[in-house]
């Protein structure tokens, strides 16, 4: 089998999100079944600019043959201004406003939609829904698309232009049974062949002191939020509701941001912006945290709640999140919140309840063993790739 994957950015540089769900698939394919796996995608590491920042042209990485196309223009400095209005009212806008809002967030790539049109491949995976080349490249071969689209209730899935590029798949592969829910409802797709299937997770040495000495954490208890610290992920909420609990109940509790920095939080003695973090002080951080908090509302998986599972430690996500709230019910490995006064009932049980951090772990762990293993997976997504392209 040939699969062509497409995705906006690729490669390890790049930290989590939708692109290392596709690394993370694209190299077990070729590990595991020996297919041939291309990924075509920009020289963009940036999502914030898509500045050409990695070489252009073909080369292996990990087995897998990566094509990067150059993106003709960097997203516009005042993109959120433009569409600010647009997407205040997103199902009145026009198809025509909608695709050049697309074209305005970009990644912007004429060659890299000429490389999806050519693809020999069996099957072309697109991934996620959000981005041009998605929108663009769907139309070009949509007698063998499939697309992973890690949608969440956001404003931009209530533009015009996304009915199409959903009715367009001939499979779409979903993360949780909340997603798939949503976007059949959405866009009347439940006839489309369709898959839910999440991703597994590779836990990583990395041991508590070390990981502690090297953000100066002492002995303090800590909560552990990873990934992009940025408002739209939740975090400029999660510091805020942090400082007010640190002000109302003293104490050595702290913080931890641990992730890009796009939006920095202000100053408080108690939140430590850690900045990228190497896996094995991640992984250590993960092992002794009171808990691992997810504070964002648009997730479509959330990788590092299965993380935190694997690692035996309780969750507390958003409860306006259907994926991350979704888990949590399944798995009985977490608590939600959904404003500061949850926030802090949550808060307060997760710290003074040792035997149910425990417990939850507990749950979590076996919640993952039993749904989220790499070869169970594996064996469910080729079975699934293979028949859609038998029917296309």
């Amino acid at each position: 089998m040939h699969v062509a994957y497409v995705t906006p950015r690729y490669g390890r540089e790049v930290v989590g999100g939708a692109e290392l769900g596709v690394r993370m698939l694209a190299e077990r394919l070729v590990e595991h079944f020996g297919w041939q796996v291309d990924v075509l995608t920009t020289q963009a590491l940036d999502l914030r600019t898509w500045a050409n920042e990695l070489p252009a042209g073909g080369r292996d990485e990990a087995g897998v043959s990566v094509h990067r196309f150059p993106t003709a223009a960097p997203r516009l400095a005042d993109f959120d201004a433009r569409g600010h209005a647009l997407l205040s009212r997103p199902h009145r806008a026009s198809v025509e406003d909608s695709r050049e809002w697309v074209r305005w967030q970009g990644p912007h790539s004429p060659e890299l939609i000429d490389a999806i049109a050519a693809s020999p491949a069996d099957l072309v995976v697109f991934y996620p829904y959000l981005y041009e080349p998605t929108v663009l490249g769907i139309e070009r071969v949509r007698d063998r698309a499939v697309m992973h689209p890690a949608a969440h209730d956001e404003a931009p899935i209530r533009l015009p232009v996304f009915r199409d590029v959903f009715r367009a798949a001939r499979g779409l592969v979903f993360q949780t049974y909340a997603e798939a829910r949503f976007v059949n409802t959405r866009f009347d797709t439940a006839a489309t062949r369709q898959l839910v299937v999440g991703l597994g997770s590779d836990p990583q040495p990395g041991e508590p002191g070390p990981a502690r000495a090297a953000l100066g954490l002492g002995d303090a208890p800590y909560l552990l939020s990873v990934g992009r610290v940025d408002d739209g992920k939740g975090t400029g909420v999660l510091a805020r509701f942090f400082g007010a609990y640190k002000d109302a109940h003293p104490g050595p509790l702290k913080l931890v941001l641990a992730g890009p920095v796009v939006h920095r939080p202000d100053d408080h003695p108690d939140i430590v912006v850690a900045g990228i973090v190497d896996e094995a002080v991640k992984w250590g951080l993960l092992r002794d945290t009171v808990a691992l908090v997810n504070a964002s509302g648009f997730e479509a998986f959330s990788l590092v709640l299965v993380e935190a599972w694997h690692a035996g430690r309780p969750v507390l996500v958003n409860a306006r999140c259907f994926a991350t709230s979704e888990h949590c019910a399944r798995s009985n490995g977490g608590l939600v919140f959904d404003d500061y006064a949850s926030f802090v009932q949550a808060v307060d049980v997760l710290v003074a309840d040792g035997a149910l951090r425990i417990a939850m772990g507990a749950a979590g762990r076996a919640y993952v063993e039993s749904e989220f293993t790499w070869p169970a997976i594996l064996a469910r997504y080729r079975a699934f790739l293979e028949t859609v392209r038998a029917r296309s």
